[in-house]
């Protein structure tokens, strides 16, 4: 039988990189890239140990980014852009618990989707 020789992966330091944060109404993800694109590490408030409605408060959004960035420590991370999508209560809360790691905050934009008077609606009942 052959053997397998298999490429040890080689971690390179990324000092910038892009933190998405989306809060629902139900979870907060967090999904930590670098500038490229290519996914480091990412978390939720269900990974974290949060269950049912405890995944939508804020401290649950808060030990969620400790656990995404606990993901990407072999990275060195020093600086990132926050992307924050979606209306939950997480969302201020996971961007200061970023803040309070040591990570440099180079820019924060919001991506929530806004309707502009989007689908007509449903006809009045009639009876």
């Amino acid at each position: 039988m052959a053997k397998v020789v298999r490429k040890k992966k080689i971690i390179q330091d990324v000092s910038r990189a892009i933190v998405n944060i989306n809060s629902s109404f139900n979870n907060t993800l967090i999904t930590i890239t670098d500038e490229n694109g290519a996914i480091l590490g990412w978390a939720s408030a269900g990974s974290a140990g949060f269950k049912g409605t405890k995944k939508s408060t804020p401290y649950a959004a808060q030990v969620t980014m400790k656990k995404a960035l606990e993901n990407v420590l072999k990275y060195n991370l020093k600086e990132a852009k926050v992307k924050v999508s979606g209306v939950g209560a997480g969302r201020e809360s996971a961007v200061r618990a970023l803040g309070g790691a040591g990570i440099k905050i180079t820019g924060i934009k919001d991506l929530t989707p806004v309707p502009h008077n989007g689908c007509r609606p449903k006809g009045a009942r009639r009876v």
